[in-house]
């Protein structure tokens, strides 16, 4: 445990902003799976919305450093690929 008063709210800092960083990653797998499960299905309107929100949720992150932009964009790439073939089927 620290002793310095500056890293004890250096920690505190870290701990907040690391609960909200799992927060949007958490939030990013979840819309990432629902969009894939209605692909699934077949029904294109939903996947088309749930795609859409997906990628809304990864360009946020993207854009306030939770994830790094090219991890952003590579995540949306095989997003959409998979979608696109889960629909081919």
């Amino acid at each position: 445990m620290a002793n310095i008063k500056s890293q004890i709210k250096r920690n505190r800092q870290n701990e907040k902003r690391r609960q909200r960083n799992r927060a949007v990653r958490s939030e990013i797998n979840t819309r990432t799976r629902s969009a894939e499960a209605a692909a699934e299905l077949g029904d294109a309107e939903k996947t088309a919305e749930a795609a859409r929100m997906a990628i809304k949720r990864i360009d946020k992150a993207a854009g306030k450093r939770v994830l790094h932009p090219n991890t952003a964009a590579r995540k949306k790439s095989r997003l959409m690929k998979r979608l696109a073939r889960l629909q081919a089927e």
